[in-house]
């Protein structure tokens, strides 16, 4: 959950603060899915349109996406307490603003019986540019990723089948029009399939690692899960990339 919600949040608040979208539009999209968002913070919490408003009233400029986990922190640069936050939540957003950060950390908000949707911790967090890949270098991680794990998915000699949900996947990552598609309007046509392509090998991962180990030999088993491995941090690389080049420069123009 927090990986999708923080980078919806990322996707359509820089279409907002790119001038693709208006705030009421870029929040219904974050809430689609998440359902109702409150960013917490002194004196009271407030909700996410409120919250949006107020960060940019105070110089926001721009959304970050860090999608870390623990020996990768994907997307921080400090301080501890924010990253211990954004490492064990899986997912932080990180707000620019005029000379420094604001770090916010998603967790599920839960209150009575019914009622289900996000809360949004404010971290104090560094303005240093965090150390990513380029969308160029992210799209071509991801897909040497990907062929590496669908051989090491598919090869006969590891195990006598693939379950049919897991081929069905594999078969749509040869579709570019398959699955969801993260993005907001604004982002460079690269950014928009090098994500919807991550968001279909997230897939594939979720479910290869849910695969029976039955049948297969010790080396088999570490063949498959270091492709799975090294396919699951390309993944987290190219949405990363792709949410963060909503203002990278556009070839052939002086923006």
């Amino acid at each position: 959950m927090s990986g999708a919600v923080a980078t919806a949040l990322v996707a359509w608040g820089n279409a907002w603060l790119t001038g693709h979208v208006g705030l009421d539009e870029a929040v219904d999209a974050v809430e689609k899915n998440a359902g109702p968002q409150i960013l917490g913070g002194e004196p009271a919490e407030v909700t996410l349109r409120r919250g949006l408003g107020d960060l940019r009233v105070g110089g926001l400029s721009a959304l970050r996406l860090a999608l870390p986990e623990p020996g990768d922190p994907l997307g921080l640069t400090g301080p501890p307490a924010f990253n211990a936050a954004a490492i064990d939540a899986g997912a932080a957003v990180v707000a620019v603003l005029d000379g420094r950060a604001m770090g916010l950390v998603p967790a599920e908000d839960r209150r009575g019986s019914s009622y289900v949707g996000v809360r949004w911790t404010p971290h104090e967090a560094s303005a240093a540019l965090p150390d990513v890949p380029s969308l160029a270098e992210a799209d071509r991680s991801l897909t040497l990723a990907m062929r590496d794990a669908t051989e090491a998915l598919l090869t006969v000699d590891d195990f006598a089948g693939v379950p049919p949900e897991i081929a069905d996947a594999l078969v749509d990552l040869r579709d570019p029009d398959r699955g969801d598609h993260p993005l907001a309007p604004g982002y460079p046509q690269r950014a928009h399939r090098v994500a919807a392509l991550a968001g279909r090998l997230s897939l594939v991962v979720d479910l290869a690692r849910q695969m029976d180990d039955r049948g297969l030999s010790a080396d088999q088993m570490t063949r498959r899960g270091e492709a799975l491995r090294l396919l699951d941090a390309a993944v987290r690389r190219a949405l990363v990339a792709a949410c963060n080049s909503a203002f990278d420069p556009v070839p052939g123009t002086d923006r």
